[in-house]
C-alpha cells in the first residue's frame, strides 16, 4: 500500500468515526466514548500526514508512534462502545477490525523504517558502546 492509499485509508477510517459517533445515543456515557474517538480516529490521518513533513527519520518513526497509538486507542474505544451495548456490536466491529489492520501496516512501516535506518549505518555505529560497570 502507498502514501497516498495510506492517507485515503486513514482519512476513510475518520470519516467512518464520525458517522460512527454521530448515531451514538444521546447519553452522557456515549457522549463521552464518543469524543474519546473523535479525537483519537482524525488524529491517525492528521499524524500520518504530518509524518512525511518531518525533518529526519527518527521524526518519522516518532510520528508513526503516535499514528500507532491513536489507532490502537480508536480501537479501544469503539470496544467500550460496543460492550457498554452503546451501539450494536455488528457496526462497531467493522470499524474495530479496520483500527487494528492500520495498527498492523504502522507496526511493519516503523518496522521497516528501522531496518533501513540500520543498514545504511556503517558496522562501527551499529554497535553501541558497552556501558560502565559500577565498580
Amino acid at each position: 500500500m502507498n502514501r497516498d492509499e495510506l492517507k485515503k485509508r486513514t482519512k476513510e477510517f475518520a470519516l467512518r468515526a464520525i458517522k460512527l459517533v454521530d448515531a451514538l445515543p444521546r447519553k452522557t456515557s456515549a457522549e463521552v466514548l464518543g469524543k474519546q474517538l473523535l479525537r483519537s480516529a482524525t488524529s491517525v490521518g492528521a499524524n500520518y500526514r504530518s509524518a512525511y513533513r518531518g525533518r529526519s527519520e527518527a521524526e518519522f518513526v516518532a510520528k508513526l508512534g503516535i499514528v500507532i497509538e491513536e489507532a490502537d486507542e480508536s480501537e479501544y474505544w469503539m470496544e467500550l462502545i460496543g460492550e457498554a451495548s452503546l451501539m450494536k456490536k455488528p457496526r462497531v466491529d467493522p470499524l474495530c477490525r479496520e483500527a487494528s489492520e492500520l495498527v498492523a501496516i504502522f507496526t511493519a512501516s516503523v518496522r521497516t523504517a528501522r531496518n533501513k535506518a540500520s543498514s545504511r549505518k556503517t558496522p562501527a555505529q551499529r554497535t553501541r558502546p558497552k556501558a560502565p560497570s559500577a565498580s
